[in-house]
């Protein structure tokens, strides 16, 4: 397997993506066969071959095609289908980038799914070559990266801002580790104007993708450390949790596992396939 994950370059592709990431999975590669992906407010776009298949599943629903596709924000687990060769190039938006983008869905309705990518949204999509731009991630992270923020600049260029996206942008470097309710006052603004602009341009509420980012932090944690070394009473009073209980129901509620169960399974991307940083 090789994996890199890399942020852009230029500046005004840095506004509205977060990172650059590439898998490559081969049909014989020994790991878990059907990874699953914890909640994320951030919309994905997943370049790959016409004749690649994807498969996401959320509790009984299923979603499958072939080829290039948006992966929506989503607030649930999903399982996916690593049976096969995986060879995908992503392009990992930051949370209510869609919002700004033009010609790009970005209606809440869309949360939770997958949609084929159409290309026309780039200004130029008979240069797109994603075969080149996979080889390119392949053998050249740094010239994959950059191939990426010269696809994405035309795109990003014709975003539209208002006041909505510009308290969203304010509010998300504040999110880890300032309460809700003290956001007001540092921002300038009622509650509930941070409120109703975070759930217009997100689809989540504030709880709800602060939620999501300890999830992913505690992912983080959990995977640089073995089973005998994890310690759930110090995690939940780490991670602001009332008690052991309290953790209990949280990952229960978004994982839908307990912390035994998950600490003897492994079976998330990061675990299968690690935080890599190139």
């Amino acid at each position: 397997m090789i994996r890199w994950l890399t942020p852009p370059r230029l500046p005004k592709v840095k506004k509205y993506i977060q990172t650059y990431w590439y898998l490559e999975k081969s049909h014989d590669a020994e790991s878990f066969k059907r990874p699953k992906l914890n909640p994320d407010p951030s919309a994905h776009l997943i370049l790959c071959t016409p004749d690649q298949s994807y498969h996401y599943k959320v509790e009984n629903e299923e979603q499958t095609g072939k080829g290039s596709h948006w992966l929506y924000p989503y607030s649930k687990t999903l399982e996916l289908d690593h049976t096969q060769a995986v060879y995908s190039l992503g392009i990992k938006f930051k949370v209510g980038a869609l919002y700004s983008l033009n010609h790009v869905d970005c209606s809440n309705q869309s949360h939770n799914t997958v949609k084929p990518l159409n290309f026309e949204i780039f200004d130029y999509p008979p240069l797109i070559n994603v075969n080149m731009l996979l080889q390119a991630a392949k053998n050249e992270p740094d010239t994959c990266s950059d191939m990426l923020d010269e696809l994405l600049l035309p795109l990003l260029s014709d975003c539209s801002e208002d006041k909505h996206s510009e308290i969203t942008r304010r509010v998300m470097p504040l999110l880890a580790q300032t309460p809700i309710n003290e956001l007001g006052p540092i921002l300038g603004c009622s509650q509930r104007t941070i409120e109703r602009s975070f759930l217009r341009v997100t689809g989540f509420t504030l709880k709800q993708c602060q939620s999501m980012n300890k999830l992913e932090a505690m992912l983080e944690y959990l995977y640089q450390r073995k089973q005998s070394e994890i310690d759930w009473v110090e995690i939940a009073y780490q991670f602001g949790f009332s008690d052991q209980p309290h953790l209990i129901r949280y990952l229960k509620q978004h994982i839908n596992v307990t912390p035994k169960s998950y600490a003897q399974q492994r079976s998330f991307t990061i675990d299968v396939y690690g935080g890599v940083i190139s």
